[in-house]
């Protein structure tokens, strides 16, 4: 014997604790898989469990219940339950479970009889006619009774309890305990995502399809029917965008179901191929692209509700109005969007910025925590941790976040001289109440009603009113342009490249205006590609004026690139990252936008050559250009964090606005809580459209600029370049276009810019004049970069003079007229009451006396 080993059982010898270790390992070690198999086979009958996450959900349980983990990675071309003979086999397994239980209630009961004394473990039965007889009365009843009745005969209960299993290993249970304690032991699996490394040459795929040549057979089929359901999930949803109803959100949401039953079954086939060895370099690029399956890996119910939400999402950021007291109400397009733009009155901006966020993001809030959910459930299913590090990883790029915080910091000054230089200017129109010389700017100030571009707001911040003013409304307006004119314009400019017309189906089928038969549309503008190869077409509600010009152009630079991609394999008909399909259009219009072109198409009278004109016309670029750069950069910094949980539900709005402060410099003109969900008033936040893509652009349209305009020749400084029918710059473009998402992003880059790095050299570059005014301008001024007041708001100096002007009275908070009315009103009631006080008292006494005389008669009355 050993004492010490065991504080409460010293007769234990070494021998016994080797004998329970070595029970432990067949009986303990036995439990959690004994439970796991049916739980398993449970949830795929019932449908939580589908076929696509088959193995996912086997290895979770595993690693939840036994804490172990595969010893190389596996998925869904794997099927490891079937490696365990009752799956196949078709037996349940849950009996095993159950039985482990039940046999230490059947041994201590048995040992009772035998009038076994001591440990549990040490009892034998061996030779008890009393436990003998005991146990042939569990086996004689057979399933005549009910298993409890007869659990109850033998044990005394009629209850499944772990208690006889628990004595019974009791003293290896402490032993292990101590043990543990020593060498500090965790227990559990808190590093639950750790393997193992593989070893060199493990043959991993060994159960894979390695033909290439089959593999090529499928990606042809996948091409041919991707072509058809694409095709016509996109035609549903176009009819449903230009026409929504609910007869046509339901067969949008049909078509949808079958777009992602088709990605769910070609992704899961993709799977079971091995590409290590294959040649091709686009085979394996599809194929793991197709591999990613996106929202549809989540169970067909969730599915379903997750396109619901989006749809309910969407349909009403689309439908929303504001509507006035007199019940005239204004759609976002063109009504609020017109008032953000032109309205210089203060209220009437408030009424449209507030109006809009309460019809369209406050009715948003709470579909938007179930979207969350099963968005990071379609990540994790796809092996992201989230959804906001799936869509990160569409750049294909490791250090992707760091890279943008770098771009940030490098164009930071320039944003905060601009923002220094507005804010002052906003200053002297509306005064000190409103805008604070030291404090971030009111966000519905700024011409726009999300302010991510300032352009609207030129003629007030215009540096040298007297000089050239670039803009072609006026003229457009005058010369009776019409939407199609702008679109022709558009072509125009693209064709003089030598890029490819716009197909005749392009101009039958786009919807270029708002209806004006009453039809509800989504007015957000977007390009839309059929995959058919022959339709291509827009959707934008087109006002005649010189924003929607440049955005005209934005989106016919969606189309060129649809139609320079439109012979590769439908997996790679996509930019070379998101980012350079927003860039194509902007770099267009970079030219167009120039004195220079707006001359040549008689929208400007007359262009003049001095330091003042190209001030002006870098402030309007500015206005547009680097106003929108925090905003792009915020916006899923804010989804990011949403979607990672670093952001709370109950935080969502404040945390937005955080980021506004942080980065824009901006500030809500009223009030804001929990009950706002002002993300949602933009429409990417609702339509689930990722946004980091704009800002990636704003920067590499820049260096696409300077690599086009040196392929024009051009000569000069960056921002007069007009690449108008350089042959030579649009087949350098072309090239890149054609190739889509065929090759990894820095590929298409180099051959547009001859390096393949992202740089915000060329912005800079091109706004440098610009840079070197605001900074002179600013110090004259005295004005402060950023805004170190960060607290202020300017319904906080109202609110103060507000309160300084009102009264308690009542408990209630009036002006101080009121109160002091209200006082004279009680003080005249006070006098009234005593003087009736008075004359009551007076007739009463004359009463008493009248009732002596006559009791009866007062009784009666």
């Amino acid at each position: 014997k050993q004492p010490g080993i065991l504080s409460t059982t010293l007769f234990l010898t070494e021998s016994s604790i080797n004998y329970l270790l070595k029970m432990a390992l067949e009986k303990i070690a036995f439990l959690p898989f004994g439970y796991l198999i049916d739980q398993w086979r449970w949830n795929v009958f019932n449908g939580r469990t589908p076929p696509s996450r088959y193995n996912y959900d086997w290895w979770y349980l595993r690693t939840k219940y036994q804490g172990i983990c595969a010893p190389v990675s596996r998925n869904e071309s794997n099927f490891d339950p079937g490696a365990k003979y009752h799956i196949p086999g078709n037996t349940p397994y849950i009996r095993y479970f159950v039985s482990f239980i039940l046999q230490f209630q059947f041994h201590k009961a048995l040992c009772q009889a035998a009038n076994h004394t001591g440990p549990l473990h040490t009892c034998d039965i061996y030779m008890s006619k009393e436990a003998g007889a005991k146990l042939s009365q569990v086996l004689a009843a057979g399933s005549s009774r009910s298993w409890q009745e007869i659990l109850q005969d033998l044990t005394g209960t009629d209850k499944m309890d772990a208690g006889a299993l628990l004595e019974y290993f009791s003293p290896v249970t402490e032993w292990l305990q101590q043990q543990n304690n020593k060498t500090n032991e965790v227990l559990g699996w808190p590093e639950f995502d750790w393997r193992p490394p593989v070893p060199e040459g493990y043959p991993e795929g060994i159960d894979k399809i390695a033909d290439e040549e089959q593999a090529k057979e499928f990606l042809a089929e996948y091409n041919r029917t991707a072509e058809e359901v694409w095709n016509a999930y996109t035609e549903a949803s176009w009819a449903y965008n230009t026409n929504i109803t609910d007869h046509n959100k339901e067969i949008m949401l049909e078509k949808n179901l079958a777009m992602n039953k088709h990605t769910l079954e070609y992704g899961m086939r993709a799977r079971q191929f091995d590409s290590s060895d294959f040649q091709d370099q686009s085979v394996i690029r599809i194929l793991n692209k197709l591999s990613v399956i996106e929202r549809a890996a989540l169970p067909e119910d969730e599915l379903k509700e997750y396109n619901t939400i989006l749809s309910d999402m969407e349909t009403t950021y689309s439908v929303a109005k504001v509507c006035r007291d007199d019940k005239v109400c204004h759609p976002l397009d063109p009504d609020l969007t017109d008032i953000l733009a032109s309205s210089r009155d203060y209220d009437e901006l408030l009424f449209a910025w507030k109006g809009w966020r309460d019809a369209s993001g406050k009715l948003i809030r709470d579909k938007y925590k179930r979207y969350v959910a099963l968005s990071n459930k379609a990540a994790v299913l796809n092996g992201y941790t989230d959804n906001g590090a799936f869509w990160r990883s569409l750049y294909e790029t490791p250090t992707f976040e760091e890279d943008l915080e770098k771009l940030y910091v490098q164009l930071q000054p320039l944003y905060l001289n601009l923002h220094a230089y507005v804010r002052r200017v906003l200053y002297n129109k509306y005064g000190p109440e409103r805008v604070n010389l030291n404090g971030p700017i009111p966000a519905h100030l700024l011409g726009n009603m999300w302010a991510q571009s300032w352009s609207n707001i030129f003629d007030l911040v215009m540096p040298f009113p007297g000089a050239t003013k670039v803009d072609a409304t006026p003229a457009m307006k005058s010369q009776g342009w019409t939407a199609k004119r702008m679109f022709e314009e558009s072509d125009r400019f693209f064709t003089s490249l030598g890029l490819i017309p716009m197909p005749q189906e392009f101009w039958d089928k786009s919807m270029i205006e708002k209806p004006a038969d009453g039809r509800e549309v989504v007015c957000h503008a977007s390009a839309w590609d059929f995959y058919n190869r022959k339709d291509f077409r827009i959707k934008q509600c087109t006002v005649v004026n010189m924003d929607d010009l440049i955005t005209v152009h934005h989106e016919m630079g969606h189309v060129q690139y649809f139609l320079q991609y439109m012979e590769q394999p439908i997996s790679f008909r996509d930019g070379a990252n998101p980012g350079f399909h927003e860039a194509v259009g902007d770099v267009m219009a970079l030219s167009v936008s120039t004195p220079k072109h707006l001359h040549s198409i008689n929208l400007l009278d007359q262009v003049t050559e001095n330091e003042e004109s190209d001030i002006n016309y870098l402030m309007s670029v500015a206005l547009d250009k680097i106003a929108f750069l925090p905003f792009g950069y915020l916006m899923d910094q804010w989804r990011w964090k949403v979607f990672d949980g670093r952001i709370k539900e109950e935080e969502y709005n404040q945390q937005w606005w955080n980021l506004r402060l942080k980065y824009q410099g901006l500030c809500p003109p009223v009030p804001r809580s929990e009950d706002d969900f002002d993300p949602g008033a933009k429409f990417h936040i609702p339509a689930n459209v990722p946004y980091i893509r704009y800002f990636v652009s704003f920067v590499i349209q820049f260096q696409f600029h300077e690599a086009l305009c040196k392929a024009a020749g051009h000569t000069g400084p960056l921002h007069t370049c007009d690449i108008y029918q350089s042959k030579a710059a649009g087949s350098l473009l072309g090239e890149a276009l054609k190739l889509g998402f065929s090759k990894p992003w820095p590929e298409a880059m180099e051959l547009i810019t001859g390096q393949p790095n992202m740089s915000a050299e060329a912005l800079m570059s091109y706004f440098e004049p610009l840079m070197t005014w605001l900074t002179k301008e600013n110090a004259n001024n005295g004005d402060v970069l950023g805004w170190p007041e960060y607290d202020w708001t300017p319904y906080a100096a109202t609110q103060a003079q507000s309160d300084s002007d009102r009264a308690n009275f009542l408990g209630m908070s009036l002006s101080r007229k009121q109160a002091t009315a209200g006082g004279w009103v009680l003080l005249a009631l006070a006098l009234v009451f005593v003087l009736t006080t008075i004359i009551l008292g007076v007739k009463m006494a004359l009463g008493r006396r009248r009732a002596f005389k006559s009791s009866s008669e007062m009784e009666l009355k």
